[in-house]
């Protein structure tokens, strides 16, 4: 049994292929397949916007990683394999901005599940030139073609979608990468978490920060803050940036896996947490957050958390903390309390 990802079983289908090229990988990947893969190629260099990934792979003495919203870097490569990404655009994105830094002609293989919406790939390539499908296995497809008309250069700003939000007598603009949770609304459970907050004081974490809509709020609501927003998305960072300074805000951005990055002094932990990685759901990375709060807050710290009523959160809570308190609830969402005692 492969220990590699469905897509990436398929790729693994046609190694031969990929004998003597030089491979820029990006896009939704979730195993160490790259570091197969260049066993076989003359060399491959992996983009990622998911910091957790670059991290497992950042210190690879095969392969070439960058991490970022944006690939700055040159890199030499002649084939570019894009593993399909859960949003639409989001492909639109990285096939707009890689192949804008690579020659003309090169090789594109994209590989993605069924269910993904893949297929889209055959109208969504037509500005660059042909490709087909050429394989298909585990409910996946393997599409293989060639760019023969490369974007002549790439804008971030283009890119990014803007919006208003209403939030009491304050009016922000948000702005947002494709991919980005809250790209082009303000969502219910970021709404009632913020209705629920108390006044706050000293550092301030919004944990899974998106495109920074909870964080902008709450510098405003409370400007002599000191504001910290982390996410595992470049994507994310990127947009919360750019949220902040449409608004005038001040707070630092940074990418974290989970508490990897982050300080252990915080006077409140904030979080609309993610439950989906790729298309799965996936709630580990929440309970992580949770079972190890108290270890990130100050003495008397307090963590605040909104999730989907289903979710079974609060014993988790409870374990962490020694107390879990629900302060608002409607049938959807739920509002989590807990202090460090």
């Amino acid at each position: 049994m492969s220990h590699y990802t469905a897509p990436s079983q398929i790729a693994e289908r046609q190694l031969a292929y990929f004998a003597g090229k030089k491979v820029l990988i990006a896009g939704e990947m979730e195993d160490l397949f790259p570091l197969q893969l260049a066993q076989h190629c003359q060399s491959v260099s992996v983009f990622t916007t998911h910091y957790g990934y670059y991290r497992q792979l950042q210190h690879s003495s095969t392969i070439q990683s960058y991490f970022g919203a944006e690939l700055t870097e040159d890199v030499e490569a002649d084939l570019l394999v894009l593993y399909w990404p859960k949003a639409k655009l989001e492909a639109q994105y990285l096939l707009a901005m890689l192949l804008a830094k690579l020659p003309s002609p090169c090789e594109v293989i994209v590989i993605g599940e069924n269910r993904s919406g893949v297929k889209t790939i055959e109208k969504m390539f037509t500005p660059y030139g042909s490709i087909k499908k050429y394989d298909s296995a585990r409910r996946c497809s393997f599409y293989w073609g060639q760019c023969h008309h490369s974007p002549n250069s790439f804008d971030l700003e283009d890119w990014f979608k803007s919006y208003l939000v209403q939030y009491q007598q304050h009016t922000l603009t948000i702005r947002s990468l494709p991919g980005v949770f809250s790209h082009g609304e303000f969502d219910l459970g970021s709404q009632l978490l913020l209705d629920t907050l108390p006044s706050l004081q000293g550092k301030v974490l919004d944990f899974g920060c998106g495109a920074g809509v909870i964080g902008s709020v709450m510098a405003i609501l409370n400007p002599h803050i000191e504001l910290e927003m982390c996410d595992i998305s470049a994507l994310a960072i990127c947009s919360s940036q750019a949220t902040l300074a449409a608004n005038g805000l001040c707070g630092r951005v940074f990418a974290s896996d989970i508490y990897s990055d982050t300080a252990t002094n915080y006077d409140y932990i904030v979080s609309n947490p993610p439950f989906h990685s790729g298309l799965e759901t996936s709630y580990q990375v929440t309970e992580t957050l949770l079972q190890s709060a108290p270890d990130y807050l100050a003495r008397s710290g307090q963590l605040f958390l909104v999730a989907n009523s289903f979710l079974k959160y609060p014993p988790i809570i409870e374990q962490a903390f020694g107390n879990c308190e629900t302060l608002n609830k409607t049938n959807k969402f739920s509002i989590y309390h807990a202090n460090k005692s």
